[in-house]
């Protein structure tokens, strides 16, 4: 490269201060001498300089004068009226100002207090008046009793007012406020003035200050003129400006007619100087000097060569569309500023180079894309569509995906050749195409390359469709359409992952682009290679979760038991990914009552569903022991923890633990018509009142089940009849995009309609509080209320008497004849007799205190019996010599079932009898 004398240095002194050039002339002593005393001229440099500072100074000074007299002027006006406010109220709340007012002599009182309160606050005046301003105090007491001369009448009506005015001593501020008493009624005022000069000596205090800091400037600028000056006979090294302008003339034409990018980057990475032809091969922005070389949008290579100052031979790189052979040198290898200087030229022989590595680029990036784009889902069909996507432009201009139809089930082709095909996928530059569309189910012809390649698992390549006779051979009139369109090329490749052969994806070129060759095939085999992993990822997902929700809907009860005391149904929605272990059941009791249990096992997936079915078959179990609801809760939360124990110790082999589960257990009785509730970390059920009234019970809420530690509790509560309550579980009111409270209140609006069958409440509140995808199982139980009507139930008290059952026996069986049970079926009078008279007398002998007898009238007839010993009977087989023993054993031989159940006073048997 050539060096530049004369502008070149130059530039570098004015660039890299401090630094000795390596060549320049020396300045003439004489001619320093000569302009060294010349500096304040007007017709130097130097001396204009001194001569602008000047008059900026002057001209900030008197702006800043007028600024300072306005800015006090409105300042000594808001403080004065500030002042008289603040001293006004003060005065006129101080404690005893109301009893002053109404004292006899006001005057009297006040006069002292306000001159005292005047003087220590530094105002003029402060005067008390009446609500008809009539003065009590003034400084002048030969004031005192006149009328006010200020505005005062908006402060009778409770305003606080200030006013303006000039008065003797000058523009002055006054304020007047009412006194109030302690009704809040207006009893007098309080008028406080003050001169604005008092507080406006600010300008004063501050003029000296602003003209110090004027002559301050002043000295600054003489300096500064100075210094000014003899830098630049420094930098300028004497030259004179006609040598200047001539030396530049010869560097700009030199610089700007060479056929070579000249760059100057400075130490920092900055550039300094760029050349007309540099501009035109960087394509560099306007006005690039002194912006960093790594701002200037330039390829990573290229900024980082020309960033670093290293020594470049003829290294090629890549500037947009042209490749550039560049040449870096340092500046400062004998003495000069640091930096660098970068010649570039224009390297045409290696455009070819340069459009195999673009290719190459492209494929790459288009790799690295595949590879973050396919796989977003565990869905087959969008990640095929995915993989057709991402394909579309930048490889092929149409891409289809076709699946052998085991994988959309989750299973894995069993044949090789003859299986049916399924068209999962088409994507193209454009909607409409020539080929079959997605849904179509077909099988490929022996003889195309589709049906080689998924037979032999090699990649094909078909340069020129209308020379593939094999490929027509599949259909010749849609292949002649493809013809038509204009489809030219096609390389088509196995979708293999783990040994399984799930399809084939098929890359397609238009005429207008080059044929696929052979060497794109690699790539082609990269981008399926990549999605066969990802589909069968979604397939085997599809099969996991396709047999955990065929567990879950064989463990959730499929058709609710008959039942009288309640009204049910229920919705049950699994999560759009993964299957949950939300369950819920309806559980018919002895007396007609029913449970009603909702629950939700922590997790997704086959385990959780295993764990719903072992958690609702142990309450099924549980709810035989006829429990309250807290003690089966607690039941069931020691069963969680043991699963939990050994779920842990499976999951230290490589098994997979539960964290636990929550769970909500109602008993409703339609006798009573009370419903004893209990739940475990489970989120409130909700009671809507036949008039649409909304309420979530306050539940204890006990922690979920397996956790241990705190009790459950149970909350009884009677329910009028047709109330309908409502359970669910968390997925109904959480999602990710609102709060728990917000879904509970969407729940409140949705329920908060009387008059509705537990049906349409169901669909009504999945229509509204539905999240739009929901994340989690959703189980809702809503059941309207029925009651057992005092015309179907009877009761007698009676004492612990064996005489007093032969008379429970006849009203027993004038009841049964009342209810028409005789004279259906004959012998349900003498079974009901006996079964009566075996359970009573059963209570005599081991009970104490009084007993209660009842019949209910339901699907079945119910007898209880109880007393308030907890006592269990046990059945047993009497021997032939026994003279007892035998009374249960009838009862269970002549009774549906029979069983024992307790209560907080004691127990009861009971017995079912089947009605005609």
């Amino acid at each position: 490269m050539a060096r530049f004398k004369g502008r070149s240095w130059v530039l570098a002194a004015r660039t890299f201060p401090g630094r000795r050039p390596r060549s320049r002339r020396r300045e003439r002593p004489e001619a320093a001498g000569a302009r060294s005393g010349s500096w304040l001229s007007t017709r130097s440099v130097a001396g204009q300089v001194f001569l602008l500072q000047l008059v900026i100074v002057l001209l900030l000074i008197a702006a800043a004068s007028v600024a300072l007299v306005l800015q006090v002027q409105h300042d000594a006006a808001n403080e004065a009226r500030h002042r008289s406010i603040a001293v006004a109220e003060t005065f006129a709340n101080a404690p005893g100002m109301p009893a002053a007012l109404r004292s006899p002599q006001p005057t009297a009182v006040l006069q002292p207090l306000a001159e005292a309160a005047r003087k220590d606050a530094g105002v003029d005046f402060i005067v008390v008046l009446n609500t008809k301003g009539i003065r009590y105090t003034h400084p002048d007491t030969s004031r005192i009793g006149h009328h006010f001369l200020g505005s005062y009448r908006p402060a009778v009506k409770g305003h606080t007012i200030t006013e303006t005015y000039t008065g003797t001593l000058g523009p002055s501020v006054r304020a007047v406020v009412p006194v109030t008493d302690s009704r809040g009624k207006v009893i007098g005022l309080v008028a406080s003035g003050i001169t604005v000069n008092k507080v406006s000596g600010l300008a004063n205090r501050q003029m000296p200050i602003l003209i110090g800091a004027a002559g301050a400037s002043l000295a600054l600028a003489t300096g500064g003129t100075a210094l000014v000056s003899r830098r630049l006979r420094r930098q300028t090294h004497g030259l004179d400006p006609a040598e200047m302008t001539r030396m530049y003339e010869h560097h700009d034409a030199v610089l700007h007619s060479v056929r070579e990018g000249v760059l100057i980057v400075d130490g920092g990475g900055r550039l300094m100087l760029a050349n007309d032809e540099a501009r035109r091969l960087l394509d560099l922005p306007e006005y690039p000097e002194g912006r960093a070389v790594t701002e200037l949008g330039l390829e990573p290579q290229m900024a980082q060569a020309l960033a670093s100052g290293q020594v470049v031979s003829d290294e090629v790189l890549v500037a947009g569309d042209r490749l550039l052979a560049v040449n870096n040198r340092p500046t400062d290898r004998d003495g000069g500023p640091p930096g660098s200087v970068a010649t570039l030229r224009d390297s045409t022989e290696l455009r070819v180079l340069s459009g195999r590595a673009e290719v190459a680029q492209k494929h790459l990036k288009l790799l690295y894309d595949a590879s973050v784009e396919i796989g977003t889902t565990l869905d087959v069909g969008r990640t095929a569509e995915e993989l057709a996507q991402v394909a579309v432009g930048r490889f092929a201009d149409f891409v289809t995906v076709d699946l052998a139809e085991p994988v959309l089930r989750g299973e894995e082709p069993l044949a090789v050749g003859g299986i049916e095909m399924f068209r999962t996928a088409v994507r193209g530059i454009s909607d409409v195409h020539p080929f079959y569309q997605v849904g179509t189910h077909f099988s490929f012809v022996s003889s195309t390359p589709q049906a080689r390649g998924f037979a032999s698992g090699q990649a094909a390549v078909e340069p020129d469709l209308r020379e593939a006779h094999g490929w027509r051979a599949q259909d010749p009139e849609q292949t002649g359409l493809a013809i038509d369109y204009g489809v030219r090329s096609l390389v088509t490749v196995p979708l293999r992952a783990r040994g399984v052969m799930l399809g084939m994806v098929s890359f397609w070129r238009m005429e207008k682009n080059a044929p696929f060759e052979e060497d794109e095939i690699a790539l082609a085999e990269e981008l399926a290679s990549h999605a066969a992993v990802c589909i069968d990822n979604a397939r085997r997902y599809t099969r996991e979760h396709t047999m955990a929700v065929t567990l879950q809907h064989s463990l959730l009860p499929r058709a609710l038991p008959e039942q009288s005391a309640l009204d049910v149904a229920y919705r049950y929605l699994p999560a759009e990914s993964g299957v949950g272990g939300d369950w819920f059941d309806v559980i018919p009791l002895p007396g007609a009552r029913v449970a009603l249990v909702v629950g939700d096992v922590v997790g997704h997936g086959l385990h959780a569903a295993a764990t719903m079915g072992r958690l609702r078959t142990a309450v099924h179990n549980f709810s035989t022991l006829d429990l309250p609801p807290d003690e089966l809760l607690s039941h069931l939360d020691d069963l969680v923890a043991r699963i939990d124990q050994d779920e842990t110790s499976e999951s230290l082999e490589g098994g997979a633990g539960i964290t636990g589960a929550s769970c909500l257990y109602a008993i409703y009785d339609p006798v009573t018509r009370r419903c004893a509730m209990a739940r475990a970390g489970h989120p409130p059920p909700a009671v809507v009142a036949p008039d649409g009234s909304v309420e979530f019970i306050d539940l204890p809420a006990g922690p979920p089940l397996g956790l241990g530690g705190l009790p459950f509790e149970t909350a009884e509560l009677e329910l009028a009849e047709g109330s309908q309550l409502v359970l669910y579980t968390d997925g109904l009111i959480e999602d990710r995009r609102r709060e728990i409270d917000a879904g509970l209140e969407l729940l409140r609006e949705a329920l908060a309609h009387p008059g509705r069958t537990p049906d349409r409440t169901c669909a009504d509140v999945l229509d509204a509080v539905l999240p739009a995808r929901p994340t989690d199982d959703i189980a809702l139980i809503v059941a309207s209320t029925r009651v057992l009507g005092p015309d179907r139930v009877a009761s007698w008290d009676i004492p612990c008497d064996p005489a007093k059952v032969a008379e429970v026996r006849a009203a027993a069986i004038e009841q049964l004849t009342e209810w028409g049970l005789p004279a259906a079926a004959p012998d349900m009078a003498f079974t009901a007799e006996l079964v009566l008279s075996e359970l009573i007398t059963n209570a005599i002998r081991y009970a104490t205190g009084p007993i209660r007898v009842q019949l209910l009238r339901d699907r079945n007839l119910i007898c209880e019996v109880s007393d308030n010993s907890s006592t269990s009977p046990h059945l047993r087989y009497a021997a032939t010599t026994d003279e007892g023993g035998r009374g249960l054993f009838l009862v269970a031989q002549f009774a549906e079932r029979w069983g024992t159940r307790y209560t907080a006073e004691g127990k009861v048997i009971w017995a079912e009898l089947a009605l005609p």
